[in-house]
């Protein structure tokens, strides 16, 4: 299949070597390829350049029959249509075929729409009283406790991603500041702040950091070893994710908890209080408001509820009173 794995790979070398996205987003993208590909194929065609608009209207249908769910099928479009761009405008594609000779005069995605999306999902939170309970870990426990509260502090203080905790060095965090630096989507640099609490619990970590780490270890979050010095490395997104079920179990919250629950609601906690989008944005790294906006909705419910506990006509008056 190499009439269509080769200009996926130059547009995947594309992403990563001159837009210089992550990894983990090259990745997401070949795995959408890998769907364009399949579907041309399926049309009987050997080559990209060979696809018609009438056949790719025919892509999301395909794309149903897989079980991908409306929003899945809507970025896997998204990528075929950023993919075909590049074809469009690339003059070369490999060492042996100049595009010039395999020309296409437009992009056969455009106008392609997925079917109507399905109700957007709110995000899941945690409250006040169940964020209180997660963090009330007893560090007398051992350094594995004095590790993960550290973690689930700076989580819920600062909305970070899971990939961001796991990138954190030692160099990253400014004490004196109360400041984080963090590697986001798209490799964009950014700063937040950190708040007390969870400036208190990093503190104590890295003070019991030091008994595990090699002196050449810069991962703030590492896994620890029965020996000095034999501490396993920076720790895994997997790893800390099995540590926040952990301790969700451990406290008894009776529900299942990922780091990203605690990003959400770090930003609904953050917007109810304040209600500047705009702020919660910046802190959160959305390159579009929109992406924030779904916590507003989440707001909105918080007011309504408010509303009705405290507004003497928002409910009925019971008979008799």
């Amino acid at each position: 299949m190499s009439e269509l794995s080769e200009p996926i790979s130059a547009f995947l070398d594309h992403l990563q070597y001159e837009r210089r996205l992550s990894g983990h987003t090259v990745n997401a993208y070949r795995r959408d390829l890998s769907k364009v590909a399949a579907f041309v194929e399926k049309q009987g065609l050997n080559n990209f350049r060979q696809l018609t608009f009438v056949q790719a209207r025919a892509f999301p249908v395909f794309l149903h029959r897989s079980e991908l769910s409306s929003r899945s099928i809507q970025r896997v479009l998204s990528a075929a249509r950023q993919f075909y761009y590049y074809l469009l405008n690339e003059r070369r594609v490999s060492k042996d075929h100049l595009y010039r000779e395999r020309k296409l005069s437009n992009n056969p995605f455009v106008g392609v729409m997925p079917h109507k999306l399905e109700k957007k999902v709110l995000p899941n939170t945690l409250s006040f009283a169940e964020l209180e309970s997660l963090l009330e870990i007893d560090t007398s426990g051992g350094d594995i406790a004095c590790r993960d509260r550290a973690i689930l502090e700076l989580f819920y203080s600062s909305g970070l991603r899971l990939s961001e905790l796991t990138g954190l060095d030692l160099t990253d965090i400014n004490r004196s500041e109360r400041l984080v630096r963090v590697t986001g989507k798209g490799s964009k640099d950014r700063v937040v702040p950190v708040g007390q609490k969870a400036l208190e619990a990093i503190a104590a970590w890295i003070e019991s950091r030091a008994r595990y780490a090699a002196d050449e270890e810069q991962a703030v979050f590492i896994g620890l070893g029965r020996r000095k010095k034999a501490g396993s490395g920076r720790l895994s997104g997997r790893a800390i994710q099995g540590r926040v079920q952990y301790w969700a179990r451990r406290q008894g919250l009776g529900r299942n908890v990922h780091p990203h629950m605690l990003r959400h609601s770090f930003a609904s906690h953050l917007l109810e209080s304040s209600g500047d989008i705009r702020a919660v944005q910046e802190l959160l790294g959305h390159a579009d408001i929109s992406t924030t906006q779904v916590y507003t909705h989440l707001d909105f419910q918080h007011l309504a509820k408010v509303y009705d506990r405290a507004h003497p006509r928002a409910r009925r008056r019971k008979r008799g009173s």
